[in-house]
């Protein structure tokens, strides 16, 4: 089995794309894709319970345990949504919960230069998302 690269690396190859595509523009353009990237989000796991709240549109994270790593899935029915909890996904799935809660996730958002390129509605909903993922890892972790 093919080591799990570590967090500060994801978030490393994540900047160097950023930083290839330049403007704004591209990289939210890029944030979109990621999202239709996605997997989709199985019919049960579209409840209420699994909405977070904050968000501009509707997103819905679900939760799995494999062994001692969380599985985080999830879908939204906006685009720009559904990027922004793509590319946490990326960085958050498939880690210890030690992990998801010693990550900096506000300083590795602000590097990729995130919050500055949306909303302020859509940057508390992406804070939201990053809330609701490290409550989860606080979560398994009791």
């Amino acid at each position: 089995m093919t080591p799990h690269p570590a967090i500060d690396d994801v978030l490393a190859e994540l900047a160097d794309e950023f930083d290839l595509l330049g403007d704004w523009e591209s990289r939210i353009e890029y944030v979109i894709e990621l999202g239709k990237g996605l997997a989709a989000l199985p019919d049960e796991d579209r409840i209420e319970a699994n909405k977070v709240p904050g968000c501009a549109a509707q997103v819905w994270l679900a939760v799995r345990r494999r062994d001692d790593r969380m599985i985080f899935l999830a879908d939204s029915d906006s685009a720009l949504s559904k990027g922004n909890i793509a590319l946490l996904l990326r960085l958050y799935s498939d880690r210890r919960p030690a992990e998801i809660l010693a990550f900096d996730a506000r300083a590795a958002l602000d590097r990729l230069g995130l919050p500055s390129a949306l909303t302020r509605q859509r940057a508390n909903g992406l804070n939201a998302m990053v809330g609701r993922i490290r409550d989860a890892a606080a979560a398994a972790q009791k």
